[in-house]
């Protein structure tokens, strides 16, 4: 038993100091979970290789399920947003500040990369052996891409998150005939509405097994892709992944302060472990939209900001891609022998990052059509395709996180914009903030 003299011995704020720690770590501990479940799966990935695959099923579970809930929640999420404001001045506000700030920060990237490669000599002397693909998919004219990518010639095709930019388009026009009938439209905008908080507690029943399935699904990643950082390469990955590590630091510690001061840069970092970890562990900026407007809802971006730029930013907003891009486009040019560092090429490389970026997908593998439009626009020959892929397939996790998250500093900056300094304290009479909001809120004491 202590006795009083112990007492004494006692710091006065130690037992405030271990209550606070205590606090601290039972709010953080299901990101905590994540975290170190995708550190021991690389840890196993490195230590077993590809032999690490045979855990790799356990990851495709998790995945499987956070694809099957995106179709539903995007839906749900941006009809019922659109549905629920007070008018179409409002939407497009958010659409066009949301390009804008899409726009600015992916050339932000691009010079940032540009930036890099020129000071390193990362790509001086590259040479590397090409080989003919042997299968190039026919991807058709400028024309058909945009027409295909924002509609679909089949209802069946919008449950599908490789339609998901004509899924968003679908979202929001039936939120807008919601909410343009007035009177009638009321119980089926309530359904809606009811839909989007359905699959956000989806979310959080799925992502108790997060832990084990990313650490899993990473574990294979780094086992499958670690005998790939060998010759020439090496120098381009050394370069992207201390870059796509500064930029996610500075930049989005920035874009947060812009947005909301210390207190933005608070609320941003506190609550963007989930998303992180998941766009990380999946490379798929589409897996983490869950996880994204969970976060949006804790930092208090409004309902309807977070859940129209989440959902397209997961599609159109690639910061990370632009970021690749330009690596790619570097690269490529001293394989065949060409000088990127010209006024005129480094004008046209942010223009191609900018535009690949748009038309990417955010599954895992989505930037190949990204990759033949950086072949086709600069006429490099087919050949060149593996080259860039495997830059792609290797820097992959880093450019998705670097999209993702991405997505919860802009949809912080349009707040800012649209709502004034007093964004993060506005009150959302559409929706109540629940205090059991993630599986480890769920799981904590009433009292902590």
């Amino acid at each position: 038993m202590s006795t009083p003299a112990d007492s004494e011995l006692q710091p006065p704020a130690s037992p405030r100091s271990s209550s606070r720690l205590r606090s601290i770590l039972a709010s953080y501990r299901f990101p905590l979970f994540i975290l170190t479940g995708v550190v021991i799966g690389a840890i196993i990935g490195l230590i077993f290789g590809e032999r690490a695959a045979v855990i790799k099923p356990f990851g495709t579970l998790f995945i499987n399920m956070m694809f099957t809930l995106v179709v539903p929640l995007v839906f749900f999420s941006i009809s019922s947003a659109v549905a629920g404001m007070s008018s179409a001045t409002r939407l497009g506000k958010i659409l066009g500040c949301m390009l804008g700030i899409f726009a600015i920060t992916g050339i932000v990237s691009s010079i940032v990369m540009i930036a890099a490669l020129w000071i390193t000599n990362a790509t001086e002397g590259v040479k590397v052996e090409m080989t003919q693909p042997e299968d190039v998919e026919e991807v058709g004219s400028i024309g058909d891409q945009l027409v295909s990518t924002f509609v679909v010639d089949d209802f069946s095709k919008i449950l599908s998150a490789e339609h998901m930019l004509a899924l968003i388009v679908f979202a929001v026009i039936v939120g807008v005939a919601a909410s343009s009938i007035g009177e009638a439209g009321k119980p089926f905008a309530a359904f809606l509405s009811s839909g989007a908080e359905v699959f956000l507690k989806f979310t959080s029943i799925i992502m108790y097994y997060a832990p084990i399935g990313l650490g899993a699904y990473f574990a294979a990643l780094i086992g499958e892709l670690g005998a790939q950082l060998v010759g020439d390469y090496v120098r381009v990955f050394l370069v992207y992944y201390p870059v796509a590590i500064v930029y996610f630091l500075v930049a989005f510690t920035l874009y947060s302060f812009l947005a909301g001061g210390r207190r933005g840069i608070r609320r941003f970092w506190s609550n963007i472990i989930e998303p992180t970890a998941i766009s990380l562990g999946t490379s798929s900026s589409v897996a983490a939209i869950p996880a994204n407007l969970r976060a949006g809802k804790r930092i208090g971006v409004p309902r309807d900001i977070r859940e129209t730029i989440v959902p397209i930013g997961a599609t159109i907003h690639m910061e990370g891609s632009s970021l690749s891009a330009i690596l790619k486009i570097a690269f490529l040019f001293a394989v065949f022998g060409r000088d990127f560092f010209t006024p005129g090429n480094i004008l046209i490389g942010i223009a191609v990052a900018l535009l690949a970026g748009m038309v990417m997908a955010g599954i895992p593998s989505g930037g190949f059509i990204g990759e033949l439009m950086i072949i086709t626009l600069y006429g490099f020959p087919a050949a060149a395709l593996p080259i860039i892929q495997i830059i792609g397939t290797v820097i992959d996790p880093p450019a998705t996180t670097v999209n993702s998250v991405g997505d919860q500093a802009s949809s912080m900056l349009v707040a800012r914009a649209l709502d004034g300094k007093g964004w993060m304290d506005r009150t959302d009479e559409s929706e109540e903030i629940e205090p059991t909001d993630t599986p480890a809120e769920a799981a904590a004491p009433e009292n902590s």
